[in-house]
């Protein structure tokens, strides 16, 4: 896949999330009612929906400029590699936070981004090379802030975002496990 090709792909998501946001505005918020609520049957759309959705443009600035960067420098391994990544952080982040986070509605692309972040920094230890390590130590120094949104927050989703983070680990475990092995039979 070609870097541009990669960056529309990013670039669509991302203005998905704008056009959706503007119908939420539009709709006096009433997309919100698609949020992901802890250990509800109604909630459990969420865990697909909530990462669309967010409370403010603000909100969703702030995850926007995140999410391309990251993403960008994710889907650089390919398409298909983007969408494994971002499916297990956004079902596995986000079924652990219906289990266990705290009641309320969660919503935003927080935890996806943080996803994002923790398999870049965790596929630098799992598929050793100069390239890894150096996205790894770009996305540390740029990034390394978001490590205080593990702490938490009155009206932020800290479990968005630890679990998000937790996904993005196991899926750089995973997925780097996995190409290990099939390298290795081949051998």
């Amino acid at each position: 896949m070609d870097a541009l090709k990669g960056f529309k792909t990013i670039a669509g998501l991302a203005l998905f999330m704008v056009a959706l946001q503007l119908l939420n505005v539009a709709t006096g918020y009433s997309l919100m009612a698609f949020g992901l609520i802890p250990r509800t049957v109604h909630g459990l759309l969420g865990i697909i929906t909530s990462p669309f959705l967010h409370a403010s443009f603000a909100h969703l600035s702030a995850n926007l400029v995140a999410f391309l960067i990251l993403g960008t420098l994710v889907i650089i391994e390919g398409l298909n590699r983007f969408l494994a990544v971002s499916a297990i952080i956004i079902l596995l982040g986000g079924a652990l936070v219906w289990l266990f986070g705290f009641a309320g509605v969660h919503i935003g692309a927080s935890g996806w981004v943080f996803g994002l972040w923790a398999y870049l920094l965790s596929r630098a230890w799992f598929q050793r090379s100069w390239g890894n390590l150096i996205t790894a130590g770009v996305v540390a120094l740029l990034y390394g802030g978001l490590i205080f949104g593990f702490l938490p927050r009155q009206g932020v989703s800290f479990e968005g975002h630890l679990f998000g983070a937790l996904a993005g680990f196991i899926a750089a475990k995973v997925l780097f496990s996995a190409s290990r092995s099939r390298f290795n039979a081949a051998r």
